[in-house]
């Protein structure tokens, strides 16, 4: 099979992330554990040996599960017999945090082996502790929350509405068509996962996420100012393969001349910050443009199983380990 044609690879986001993840494949793939070796000492000791509420931590999840994500990414390129600097995949999306994995894979850092792996590395983490710094009180207490609410959006969106009050509360990830997270104020998470459970006939469940904040929503509005800040100087490169964005589930495009505008990116990855994640739209956009196909690079299988829900006719995979990695180069190499 031509994997360039119809394959995209997906990245994992925050929340996905496990005590242990990547260790298997730090032993069995040359190219992760050189991946590994680039992000250090303490992400490597954060990802194989932190327990699950060290790596709740958003300063400590999102360094690790772009390190993850990309250690993956790496593995699979090279099971497939490819450098992951020319990856032969159709497209590229990362959900949240794994929008980074996902530039750095498509060159937008640079070369991956080049300097792009620890450049995205850095920009993580200063946007992890931007994020850690908004989503808490001046206490120092965490202020939001966020979570997975099973059901029709459009009665997610309507309860979101009913419950908020005074405080923040919205729906953040449009992930399937019977999933949709929502985020904000403690106070209004709880109000929304109470009111779920008391009017059955509304057909929502909420279920809450090992996340310390209120991602994607007004309360990152701090994040996204210091993210800016953080981009001026930064250089951007043209993707080498189409990355599918959050906030739009459409393509990152160039200009009406053809043109690459890191500019435009950058208030792209401002606005990402604090706005909801089209995640439907993405993995329908992709089908659209001919990806039949999807293999999730990182920790878990939150994502294959969000493209199974929103494309009855998709195969997807994960590549999470070396038993898992084998499944899907063995199906992607037919």
């Amino acid at each position: 099979m031509n994997t360039k044609k119809n394959v995209a690879v997906l990245f994992a986001g925050q929340g996905a992330q496990k005590p242990g993840m990547g260790f298997a494949l730090y032993e069995a793939s040359a190219a992760a554990r050189k991946i590994f070796d680039l992000a250090g000492e303490e992400t490597l000791h954060d990802c194989f040996h932190s327990d699950a509420d060290h790596l709740k931590e958003t300063e400590v999840t999102q360094p690790a599960v772009y390190t993850v994500d990309l250690a993956c990414f790496a593995a699979l390129c090279e099971a497939l017999g490819k450098d992951a600097e020319d990856a032969p995949f159709a497209a590229f999306a990362g959900f949240s945090l794994g929008e980074y994995a996902a530039f750095a894979a498509a060159g937008v850092f640079g070369p991956l082996w080049s300097g792009g792996f620890e450049t995205g590395l850095s920009l993580v983490k200063t946007r992890s502790r931007l994020m850690k710094e908004a989503g808490r009180y001046k206490d120092g207490s965490p202020r939001g929350a966020m979570a997975a609410a099973m059901g029709d959006p459009g009665a997610v969106v309507s309860l979101v509405s009913r419950v908020r009050g005074d405080d923040v509360l919205e729906a953040v990830n449009f992930n399937s068509p019977a999933q949709t997270v929502i985020a904000g104020d403690l106070s209004a998470v709880e109000r929304f996962t109470a009111a779920a459970k008391k009017d059955r006939s509304l057909g929502v469940k909420a279920v809450p996420l090992p996340v310390s904040g209120a991602f994607h929503t007004p309360i990152m509005a701090p994040a996204a100012r210091g993210l800016e800040a953080a981009l001026t100087e930064l250089p951007l490169s043209a993707p080498q393969v189409p990355v599918f964005l959050n906030v739009t589930g459409s393509e990152l495009s160039a200009q009406s001349d053809g043109s690459f505008s890191p500019e435009r990116l950058k208030e792209t990855m401002v606005r990402q910050i604090q706005s909801p994640v089209q995640w439907r739209k993405s993995v329908e956009a992709m089908a659209a443009a001919g990806v039949s196909a999807f293999a999730e690079a990182g920790p878990g299988k939150t994502l294959s199983g969000l493209v199974k829900k929103t494309l009855s006719d998709a195969a997807a995979y994960s590549v999470e380990d070396t038993e898992s990695l084998m499944e899907a180069v063995t199906v992607l190499k037919k």
